[in-house]
């Protein structure tokens, strides 16, 4: 199972304070988070993996610009999407990038943090394994068959808990609407 929002801010937090291990352990657990973002939003496997690392680099370089007081996710997605438009624009690529005009608002990162941290919570109300489940294909895009593996489940049971974990949760939010 990938950390959360809070392991991955203590992990950067501690690496700011000097702890080289914390700070090695936060780069490990980007990656998987880093190459689930990529492949939603990129074909070439190659180019998913140069920019991964290039991500990492910038992470590492740039940590120093990360504001404690604001949520580490919303933080590193904004370091992912400068560095996936400055490849296309390398590349002379003049394809769409899906939400674009959410890339460059700045002003939209705020909400886009505030809700990762609603899913993180919604996550938490539904069985471990569905949430997991859910985390891995829809959030970090792997297929059924990667989910599994990572799970150490079967195929259906990645089907089903996702089909339960989404209807569980789309009822909460049904019931807080009321």
């Amino acid at each position: 199972m990938q950390p959360g929002e809070e392991a991955l801010k203590q992990w950067m937090v501690m690496g700011l304070a000097g702890d080289s291990a914390a700070h090695g352990q936060l780069l490990r657990a980007l990656v998987p988070i880093l190459r689930g973002f990529y492949r939603r939003r990129m074909g070439a496997q190659e180019e998913i993996e140069d920019l991964l690392q290039e991500t990492l680099i910038a992470v590492h370089t740039r940590r120093a610009t990360y504001d404690v007081a604001r949520p580490f996710t919303s933080w590193l997605f904004a370091v992912a999407r400068h560095k996936m438009i400055d490849h296309f624009r390398q590349g002379g690529r003049t394809c769409t990038i899906e939400g674009l005009e959410d890339i460059l608002a700045a002003e939209g990162f705020a909400e886009a943090s505030d809700a990762a941290a609603d899913i993180e919570r919604l996550l938490e109300t539904i069985p471990p394994k569905q949430a997991a489940a859910i985390r891995a294909t829809r959030i970090d895009g792997l297929s059924t068959a990667e989910a599994a593996t990572r799970l150490d489940l079967g195929e259906s049971d990645i089907k089903v808990s996702v089909h339960r974990g989404l209807k569980a949760l789309a009822q909460r939010v049904k019931d807080s609407l009321l």
